[in-house]
């Protein structure tokens, strides 16, 4: 009998500018992770930095100071607060902590929902958003939420199409899994990169316990190596499953130290927002020019289509410029790419590079 070896699962997100170094060699010019236009506030470097001296204490488990900033941010309680290792820690721990028997996610949307949810043998089903339509989410999707499902998951603004639900279907959507108990994940990790970025549904989780909300400093504040996310509800014992199925340490106090840097400087988002709409109007124009499908995204990144292009990826890092290919999102194509919104510089230089490989 031969034992079967480990394999890594093939990794399929942005950002693995690792592989392509190793693959192209040179430096990347990344617009494949959608991250801040603006990068990492200084202030936030700093104190990042500042707290490896105190990497020989093990950090704070319940993270104390990191949870009263985001509840004075946010203006939510602390006890409506679990951070965790990025939002895709606290995904993973909810579907350990419910194991779901039913889920529903939309099509195309953000891969580790169905994955954390299939690792526990949720049954997931799909409910497909239309190109025809902008991917818009629409009024069909309440015809699926009856009693019998579980949990819903939504991204808002989607990934990749950077739609956001409508607020007079969300209102709809809140209500009919409150009517049905259905636990409503909503994922706001783009929110504050987008367009008339707000409060979100933070406000509405004090009368919605069957609400909770997915968000991260990793979009917002450049930061996807240290790894920091939270979640909202209004349900304390739900806060408390998701707490005991992760470890006690999952946030380094690096992190912790760079998240209350963040709190610091709420301008930042909103700084790199002015820029994310001038630049992407320019992109957008651009980019049909040349003869690509662009979907008019709300957020920080463009899901376009070059027809027919399967290989657009390869040619672009012959040129040291990495996208997101989006084939392995379902409902789209093997020639459907996603690139992050980045400053003007970048930009001329990835419409540069479309125009030699078109």
């Amino acid at each position: 009998m031969e034992k079967r070896r480990f394999r890594l699962a093939e990794y399929t997100h942005g950002g693995d500018i690792l592989s392509a170094r190793a693959r192209y060699g040179g430096e990347i010019l990344d617009f494949s992770a959608n991250l801040n236009p603006l990068g990492m506030p200084g202030a936030v470097r700093a104190a990042a930095r500042a707290a490896v001296d105190g990497c020989v204490h093990y950090p704070d488990p319940l993270c104390r100071e990191l949870t009263a900033a985001i509840a004075a941010r946010d203006r939510v309680e602390p006890g409506q607060i679990l951070c965790g290792n990025g939002a895709a820690d606290l995904i993973f721990r909810l579907a350990i902590a419910l194991r779901p028997a039913r889920a529903l996610v939309t099509a195309p949307t953000f891969s580790e929902y169905a994955q954390a949810l299939g690792a526990v043998g949720t049954q997931v089903f799909s409910h497909r958003l239309y190109a025809k339509e902008n991917f818009d989410l629409t009024e069909r999707v309440l015809e699926e939420l009856t009693p019998g499902l579980d949990v819903l998951f939504l991204c808002s603004p989607n990934n990749p199409t950077g739609r956001r639900v409508k607020a007079p279907l969300m209102e709809q959507i809140l209500h009919q899994c409150g009517e049905n108990r259905i636990l409503l994940v909503v994922d706001e990790c783009f929110l504050s990169l987008s367009d008339g970025a707000g409060p979100g549904l933070a406000p509405r989780l004090a009368e919605n316990p069957h609400l909770l909300l997915l968000r991260a400093f990793t979009k917002s504040y450049a930061i996807p190596g240290l790894r920091l996310g939270y979640c909202l509800s209004a349900d304390g014992a739900l806060l408390e499953r998701l707490s005991l199925c992760g470890q006690p340490w999952s946030v380094s106090g690096a992190a912790q130290a760079a998240g209350i840097a963040a709190m610091g400087c709420p301008q930042w988002p909103e700084e790199a927002r002015k820029l994310i709409q001038t630049e992407r109007s320019w992109l957008l124009e651009q980019m049909s020019a040349l003869n690509l499908k662009i979907w008019p995204g709300e957020a920080n990144y463009l899901l376009f289509q070059a027809p027919g292009r399967a290989d657009l990826k390869e040619r672009l890092m012959e040129r040291g410029i990495l996208i997101r290919s989006c084939a392995n999102y379902e409902g789209l194509g093997p020639d459907f790419y996603r690139i992050a919104v980045r400053p003007h510089g970048e930009n001329e230089r990835l419409i540069s590079a479309l125009k030699e490989v078109l």
